[in-house]
Parts: structure tokens; sequence; C-alpha cells
């Protein structure tokens, strides 16, 4: 059985997104001539700042463009739906948001990423660009706590971006933004579970099969295999099965601060996750951890995905500073 989308055809579909993202935003974003997969911010990038670009894959909007803009990401490359760009728009990105002092490149850790991301810093150093890259690895489901360095990154990618983009805008130096950027990503925890597939707009079918009465634990966001597939339960048992392995990974103090996010994975509508983040709330209560930021909605999504995620970020003083400085991007701002 086919999937319906309101398309015209499945090839032309991420850049016909494209076209409408810079028509929709034109004050926050525009394209690098003749390389329309290279979105770059209007206001951010600058003389002696560390250049901030992300990408990845189509399908997850509004990461990751929407999070292009001032005191956030300078540039996104921007790659098929669930395939990472190819080196020459992230070079594209790189170039234009150059300040002279360094330029971070920052994704999620998936094997085509990491290649054309790196293809792309080789050729940058001929040009003279300095490039360090910090992958982010938030997801707790996708590896054991002492192979972090192998897990993927997910919805924490907003909170880990966010941090990162404002030590940026903050002129922090080359190091110290890479280390922020670090820093985040050490403090940054996500579970997520699935209750439905999605469906590629070059296919119209589902890129995995689930039953109607099932729901997968841990499941990545391009239908990477979960930790366990079992009946469907409640929010708020779903939400504690979560919860459990976030504040276990998490090993935070009574009175330590979290900024949280509950996000959907593209169809689970805002009343399923309002229910989890109430339950959330009683967690985080219970555990005596003060909550300085919330967010929920669609943060970081799989297409038309039914389910949700809930991640944890572990402030101290920076992280928290960093989480509160000023952005506008064309889909978020503080």
């Amino acid at each position: 059985m086919k999937t319906k989308k309101l398309i015209n055809a499945g090839a032309d579909a991420v850049d016909e997104m494209l076209q409408g993202v810079l028509a929709a935003h034109p004050e926050h974003l525009y394209a690098v001539d003749s390389m329309p997969r290279a979105i770059i911010a209007r206001n951010g990038p600058r003389k002696g700042k560390v250049g901030l670009v992300i990408g990845g894959g189509s399908g997850h909007e509004p990461t990751f463009l929407g999070y292009v803009g001032k005191g956030l990401a300078d540039a996104a490359a921007i790659g098929n739906v669930f395939a990472s760009p190819p080196p020459d728009p992230i070079m594209a990105c790189a170039m234009a948001v150059d300040g002279g002092v360094g330029v971070l490149f920052m994704y999620g850790n998936y094997a085509g990423d990491v290649m054309n991301f790196d293809m792309a810093a080789e050729m940058l150093a001929l040009d003279d660009i300095a490039v360090r890259t910090v992958l982010t690895t938030d997801d707790v489901a996708s590896a054991p706590a002492d192979q972090q360095d192998r897990r993927r990154g997910v919805a924490g990618n907003v909170f880990i971006f966010k941090a990162a983009g404002a030590a940026c805008d903050l002129l922090y130096s080359f190091d110290e933004a890479e280390r922020a950027a670090r820093h985040a990503n050490a403090r940054t925890y996500t579970m997520g579970v699935a209750l439905s597939p999605c469906s590629l707009p070059q296919t119209l079918k589902p890129n995995f099969q689930i039953g109607e009465e099932e729901m997968e634990i841990g499941m990545g966001i391009h239908g990477e295999p979960g930790v366990a597939r079992g009946p469907l339960k409640t929010a708020d048992v779903v939400t504690d099965e979560l919860m459990d392995n976030l504040l276990r990974e998490m090993k935070a103090e009574r009175g330590d601060r979290v900024a949280v996010l509950v996000n959907s994975l593209g169809s689970t509508p805002m009343m399923e996750l309002y229910i989890m983040m109430r339950r959330v709330r009683a967690r985080l209560d219970g555990a005596g951890l003060v909550i300085h930021t919330s967010l929920v909605g669609n943060y970081c999504t799989s297409l038309e995905m039914a389910g949700a995620s809930i991640t944890l970020m572990h402030l101290d003083d920076e992280l928290q500073r960093l989480i509160d400085h000023p952005c506008d991007c064309a889909m978020f701002r503080r």
C-alpha cells in the first residue's frame, strides 16, 4: 500500500522544499549562488567569529535548516532524504561563513555524514580554511555507555547546536568554541519510541514494518533498530521507561538543573506530547531536578513517523548561559 503525500515528484521534493523555505524566510536565509543545498544565515557570520556549519539529510525538519540564524548555526548543508549532503555544499557553507578564525562542523554521528564532511574539511584545508568537527552522540539507545563515540545524534542536536551557536556568537576562540560544543554534547541524552513508520517521497512505502498494537523503544530517526519491541503501553509507562534510562545515564544530583525537550517524530500531536511532558515533570520533580528550559513540539522529525523522543541536557552555569543566549532563526528563536 502506498502512502499519500502532498508532493509533485519524489525526486524534486527536497529542492522544492528548499525553494519554499527560502520563499517563506528571506529575512533569515539565502542559498549560495549555484549551490541550492548550501543554506546560509543572513545575520550571524562575521569576521573574527568562529563559523558554525551544521547539516545532514532532509526529512528531519526543522532540523537542520530551521536552526540557521543569528546566535545559532551560520549555515546548513542539506542532503537528500535521510542521506548525507555531498562535499560541495558543505564546502560552500564553510567558505560563506568563514570569519578567518576557523569553522566548526557539527552533525550527527552517521557514517555517510562523517565521510562527506571529512572530505570537505580536507579540501578546505587546501584553501587555508581551518575546520574542526564535533559529532553529536546523544542517542543513549544506540550504543552502551562505555561506547559513546558510537552513538547516533538525534533530537539532542537542538540543545547541542544551540549551545555551540551561542559560544560562537559570543566570540569564543576556536579552541573554546570546540570545547563548549563537546561539553554540550557530553551532557545531552536522548531516547525515543516509534509507533509507526514513515515513508520516503521517492517510494511512498513504509521504511519499516511494525504491528498495529506494537511500539519500539530506541528506534533511530531513520528507522534504525531500537532496543526493544513489544505491545503498545500507556503514555506514563512509556515515558517512565525512557526517563529511567535517561536519568541513569545523566547521574544528576538533587538540585541540578536540566533543559528538557519532548519531541514529536513527525505525526504525534501536541496533545500526546504534553501528556508525556506532564509525566516528565513528575519524574524530574521526584528526582529533585529543576527544569530551567522546556521545549515541546516538532524539533527533530522523521518525516511522518509516529512516536516521540525525550531529551535531557544536564545544565551547569556555562551551558545555562549558552542555552539562554538569544537567537533568531527561521523556525526557532529565544
